[in-house]
């Protein structure tokens, strides 16, 4: 992987776990139980993406 391909990468972690850390948030400040339920898939779907871009560091 190029240097420049890294900075990418490492620019969409950051952006992932920004994300994430809004979902989590937002999720937990809510009391509605059905869109409690849709922000804290955002948040699984948000993980899987970090994590996959995680795997190609």
């Amino acid at each position: 992987m190029s240097p420049k391909e890294l900075q990418y990468v490492e620019d969409a972690l950051g952006h992932e776990q920004f994300l994430l850390n809004q979902c989590r948030q937002s999720a937990s400040a809510l009391t509605d139980p059905e869109l409690k339920n849709v922000v804290n898939q955002l948040v699984q779907k948000h993980q899987e993406l970090f994590d996959r871009f995680f795997r190609l560091v």
